[in-house]
């Protein structure tokens, strides 16, 4: 392990004698200056791992000094040492980045302590972190055997999500990789679980079954109104649960979370089935029958989700809820601009449906442009670059003016993605589907073991394009590629963020109800 290196600067250096062989009896390299020149000199010669300053030196003062080594090293953390308890110097050694201060005289716990805080702290975060995790592994890993209901799968990959957050601030790259084998191993058994369930809760007699994407409206929803609430509706298209919990913290200034849970998405886990049954309170088979005109099939082209807001008012008509509404879909900065702008005429009516795009794009993007290929990654650095645009969008202004108002707000999303890495070899005709992660046709061909099947679609409330149409839907991170030109696109779509088949990324999502703070 490299040995710390420490620079202290203080013009009464020989009386520190003490506190310096004090450090080096720990293991520290101190080096000595008596002046802030030297000082100065000194950090740019030997890079310091941490140095303690002096307020008062002859010639340039410790605060002119910090200032040359923080224009210089801004990231170097600097510990001032001052005789004066007096504000306005503590102010200006604050605001020019210091990283602690003592009195003194000091002590040689002080300094270790000061020491901890600015050096060791990451090694002992993840000594801590790791020691915790793997206590916490094993619990994990029965939960996963023994999961038995949606419940069950709900406990585990909230726990899941937590370690994986946490693991982040863990310098240790094999936890990390500790982490992604477990998750690997509950989507496994989490395919499993859907396969032996998923058809029997679309019984009326399974009292197990989930909140759906389908009867979310009605559950979570529609009660609000009822209260004579006026609410908010805030769909962020392709929100994973790991995803809200990065840009929860900055809710969390201007709103309480009432309620946290997760719902299951359908299948397939895609923005026309799922946002449109969300839509609808409908299944997609059923809008297909009762609203032809508003169902679009996968062999047609355009836009899949052009009839969200009538679906939205069939909904509450069906329901008997006679009220007005406000829908619109936020597809660029220009449009999420006007609609901060607006905010008193937004909330004149009972309810309002806010589309949010963002995330979607983003994970499209990716798939496509290099560049964001290299900046996310991996799953933290999705989650990384989607806190960044929330903490610059127009959407957390949005929530900034509403919080000011006296309405319910719901956050929620339709599907997630899953990072895939495994291609799995499909065959169809040329009307087969074209999405990665589910496959839709008459002549598909493929291995039953490696992908859950639905021969007959209508038990599944699906829509059929023809009356042979099969389903068949990737699991953990499998993704479909054909074996015309296989490697190419094995290789192509490999590490890309995909949705439409099953996994707890791209199933199980967060609905959320906020309340202002004020």
């Amino acid at each position: 392990m490299k040995q710390i290196s420490i620079l202290w600067a203080d013009d009464e250096i020989d009386l520190l004698k003490p506190n310096i062989i004090f450090l080096e009896s720990k293991g520290y390299n101190v080096l000595t200056a008596t002046n802030g020149k030297d000082a100065i000199d000194m950090v740019r010669k030997h890079n310091p791992d941490l140095v303690f300053l002096d307020e008062y030196m002859p010639g340039i003062s410790g605060l002119q000094a910090l200032e040359e080594i923080k224009s210089s090293f801004p990231a170097l953390p600097v510990v001032m040492i001052t005789k004066s308890e007096e504000e306005n110097i503590m102010e200006e050694a604050i605001g020019s980045k210091i990283s602690d201060y003592l009195i003194k005289p000091v002590h040689p716990k002080q300094i270790l302590l000061a020491i901890k805080k600015n050096i060791d702290n990451r090694r002992l975060v993840t000594r801590k972190i790791t020691s915790s995790y793997q206590s916490e592994f094993g619990r994990i890993s029965m939960a996963i055997n023994a999961a038995a209901s949606f419940g069950d799968w709900v406990e585990v990959y909230s726990r899941l999500v937590y370690w994986e957050m946490e693991l982040e601030n863990s310098s240790d790259p094999g936890m990390n990789e500790v982490i992604a084998q477990q998750k690997h191993e509950a989507n496994s058994e989490f395919s499993k679980f859907i396969k032996s369930n998923y058809q029997n809760w679309f019984s009326q007699d399974d009292e197990n079954k989930p909140v759906m994407s389908h009867t979310l409206f009605p559950s979570k929803i529609l009660p609000l109104l009822d209260s004579s609430e006026k609410v908010v509706f805030i769909l962020i298209d392709n929100l994973r649960y790991d995803q809200w919990k990065v840009i929860l913290p900055d809710i969390r200034e201007y709103y309480h979370v009432e309620s946290e849970e997760l719902y299951c998405s359908i299948l397939p886990t895609g923005t026309q089935f799922a946002r449109n049954a969300i839509f609808g309170g409908l299944m997609p088979g059923e809008i297909q029958k009762l609203y032809p005109d508003l169902w679009i099939d996968d062999d047609e082209e355009g836009s899949k989700n052009p009839y969200e807001e009538e679906l939205i008012g069939k909904q509450l008509a069906r329901r008997g809820a006679d009220l007005q509404f406000y829908y619109e879909k936020i597809l660029n900065k220009r449009s999420g601009k006007k609609l901060s702008e607006s905010i008193k005429s937004l909330i004149n009516k009972p309810l309002t449906v806010l589309v949010y795009n963002f995330v979607d794009m983003l994970s499209h993007a990716r798939t496509e442009m290099d560049v964001l290929k290299e900046l996310a990654g991996d799953d933290a650095a999705y989650r990384s670059i989607t806190r960044s645009w929330f903490r610059h969008s127009y959407l957390l202004d949005l929530l900034r003016e509403l919080s000011a108002e006296k309405v319910k707000i719901v956050i929620t999303s339709d599907h997630g993605s899953v990072r895939v890495d495994n291609p799995v070899k499909v065959i169809g005709d040329r009307y087969t589907t074209t999405n990665l992660r589910y496959k839709q046709g008459k002549n598909l061909n493929y291995n039953p073991k490696q992908v859950f099947e639905m021969r007959n679609p209508s038990k599944f409330h699906l829509p059929m394009t023809n009356v042979s149409s099969t389903y068949i839907f990737a699991t953990g991170n499998d993704f479909f590629a054909y074996p015309n030109n296989y490697n190419y696109y094995a290789n192509y779509y490999k590490n890309t963020f995909q949705h439409g088949g099953i996994s707890l990324e791209e199933m199980m999502l967060p609905v959320v109800l906020l309340e202002p703070q004020g």
